[in-house]
This record gives structure tokens, sequence and C-alpha cells, in this order.
């Protein structure tokens, strides 16, 4: 679940990082008042769940209440990356201005299974441009997650970067609460791009971005009350409400496994094989019939899609529940798209039974599967 730049500053100003005042417009007439209160020097800035919003238009300086009006006008209702913008956040500017940007976040390193702090003095710029073009500007370190980030961690990416070392102090407790923050709301990643140095010879956070763990949803009610269900695909919103992971790409071969690491591979064997899938699908285990024919009801309602590959191995799935889910959907919705389905495991002798009147191609392994799913989509064109 991602959030956006002003909920996510919110957070990190609850444990001790020091931002910019700032309210959310949702109107004109909100953004001139916000303005005013602010002393009418701020930055107007889209909020909507996508990177490049500087580049779209989306982020204007202002110097008057009326100039953040016209400012709001301008921007809401913009189309950023294919998202609608709703709201503006309107900040007041860094106090004498920016003398340097900096780049810092706390995220996961699933390699090494454990908390990172990346750092770079190149702030302000994609970072994925960074790692790319200059690798080396990019500072890496390791948190125990029993220790937490220790005043010799942030002084080695202080020093690496050339930052003022009288900023040093600050850095650290600017860099703890942000592992703070990311740890107190099991999120995947916090950043800040840029932390700047001010005017003032201050460090303060002018943007922010925040993505939290699914899994850790249930226990952490404050966030998920922040969740912005327009940000989001309709089908990925039907997903989330039947128990279903589904992310949606923009191949054409539909995509429906039980468990994670599984739909990953199928759609690794799809590109070996030359064929794009259209979706991300994980139905989970123990998937009941209603659940299948949603997934593929959601399956069908992308109209890239030019074939659907089903691949089930049943451990707690049941073939044969799976089978009665792909009939159920069939006969809601018809659809003259080619199906393969590779169904092995639990009760997938009965499943392979219930189909046999379906008009569909089945497959043993999922190599073979993989490959009558990709000949099908050549056959289409």
């Amino acid at each position: 679940m991602n959030l956006h730049e002003y909920q996510a500053k919110r957070l990190f100003a609850e444990h001790g990082v020091p931002i910019p005042n700032g309210e959310v417009a949702r109107s004109e007439e909100e953004a001139r008042q916000i303005a005013a209160d602010l002393g009418g020097h701020v930055v107007v800035k889209a909020q909507v769940h996508t990177g490049g919003r500087g580049k779209a238009g989306g982020v204007k300086l202002a110097h008057s209440p009326e100039e953040a009006a016209a400012a709001a006008h301008q921007i809401l209702g913009m189309d950023i990356k294919g998202l609608t913008v709703h709201q503006v956040l309107v900040d007041e500017l860094a106090p004498g201005g920016i003398d340097q940007e900096i780049y810092l976040a706390v995220l996961i390193d699933r390699a090494k299974r454990r908390p990172m702090i990346m750092a770079s003095a190149a702030g302000g710029m994609d970072i994925e441009q960074v790692a790319e073009e200059t690798p080396e500007k990019i500072i890496k370190v390791h948190v125990d997650p029993f220790l937490g980030v220790k005043g010799y961690q942030s002084n080695y990416i202080a020093g690496k970067m050339g930052l003022p070392r009288e900023l040093w102090r600050d850095f650290h407790k600017i860099t703890s609460s942000l592992y703070s923050c990311f740890k107190a709301n099991d999120a995947s990643l916090t950043e800040i791009n840029p932390l700047v140095i001010t005017g003032e010879g201050k460090l303060m956070a002018v943007d922010g971005k925040m993505s939290i763990d699914d899994n850790s949803l249930f226990r952490l009610p404050a966030i998920v009350e922040m969740r912005d269900t327009s940000e989001e695909p309709e089908a990925e919103q039907k997903a989330r409400e039947a128990g279903i992971n589904f992310i949606k790409l923009d191949g054409n071969i539909g995509c429906m496994v039980n468990g994670a690491g599984l739909a990953m591979t199928t759609m690794d064997v799809t590109k070996l094989f030359g064929g794009a899938p259209a979706n991300f699908l994980d139905i989970g285990g123990g998937a009941k019939a209603e659940q299948v024919a949603t997934a593929l009801r959601l399956i069908l309602s992308d109209e890239n899609v030019e074939a659907v590959l089903i691949n089930i191995f049943g451990g707690i799935t049941r073939g044969d529940e799976v089978a009665k889910g792909i009939i159920a959907a069939l006969e809601q919705v018809k659809t003259d798209i080619p199906f393969v389905v590779r169904l092995a495991g639990t009760n997938a002798a009965e499943g392979m039974a219930i189909l046999a009147d379906a008009e569909m191609e089945t497959a043993v392994t999922l190599s073979d599967a993989a490959q009558k799913a990709v000949a099908l989509t050549k056959e289409a064109k």
C-alpha cells in the first residue's frame, strides 16, 4: 500500500523528522487560504501515487495566495501517468531557499534479509537514474534490527556524502527517526527525496514517499484509513475485496495461479517461450469456486488478453473447486478467448473431469501449458 506525500511526511514528523508546514487542498479557494496562512511563499504539489510530478507540471512555486490558487487551478484535474489529480499539497518554501539536496531512504534488502539505509548526495534526481549512471554515488548501510541505527553508521554516510560536520548530529537524528517510522509502520520503504539543507543551514524533508507491507495492515487500522482507492485500478480493488492478489501488466496472456512463487514461475516460463503475461494473479491457498470465478472475471475484463493460462498445483486448493469456478465464470462471462488449463495435485483428476466438456486446451506440465498459451496468442493475430 502506497501513501501520498503529505501522509508520508506527517508520519515522518511524528517520529521526529523536520518537515515544512503545509496542508492539503482540494480546491483553488482552499489552496489560496492555506497559502495565506503560510505567508504566501509556497510550493503547490500534485498528490498522486507516481513519480515525475515535477516534469509533468504537477509541482509549481507560488509567491502569493493568488498565485497558489492559480497553480492549484492548473494542477487539479491534471492527468499524470494515467492518474487524475484530486488534491494538492500546499507547503511553505524551505526557509532561506535550498543549498543542497540529498537522497535518504530506509528499505528492505531482501538478499541480506534486513533493513538498509540508502543515501546519496545526488538528491532530487530519480534514484534509478543515479544507480545506473553513477552507482558510486549511492551509499548503502545495513541495519541490525535489534540495534537500530548507530551513530557510527550515520556518520559514515554523512562523511561519504560530504555533509558539513556541524550537521552530522542532526543527520543522525533524522536517519534514526526515518528508521523508527519505517519499523513502527511495517513499511517496505520510507524515502526522503530530497532531504535539503536550507539556506538557514538546517536539514528538512521537503518530499516523502512511503510503502506499507500489505501483510501487516490487519494491525495498522490508522494506516488502512489512509488508503486512497481512487488511485488504484478498479480490477485491483475488486481483487483485494475478494482476497485475491492481482496486479495488472501490459501483456496479452492472462494468468491465474495459486501461490505467489508459482505465479512468478508461471510468468517467467511464459516469457521464456516468447509470451507476455497480462497480469500477476495469485488466488491463494484454499481458494473456493467463487474466488476462482472472480479471478477469471478480472482477467477477462482486460481487453488486451488473447489467451488465458491457468496453472494450479493442488495442495490446500482443490482441483475440482478450481474447475467449478472456471465453469461458473464462463457461464457469467461469455468469451471466445481460448484457455489452457494445467491442474496437478489434490483432486486434479476430478477437476479435469469437470472440464472435459469445456472447449479448452489442457496440459500436463507448465512448459507445455505456457507453449500452448503463447501459440494461441500468435494464432489470434
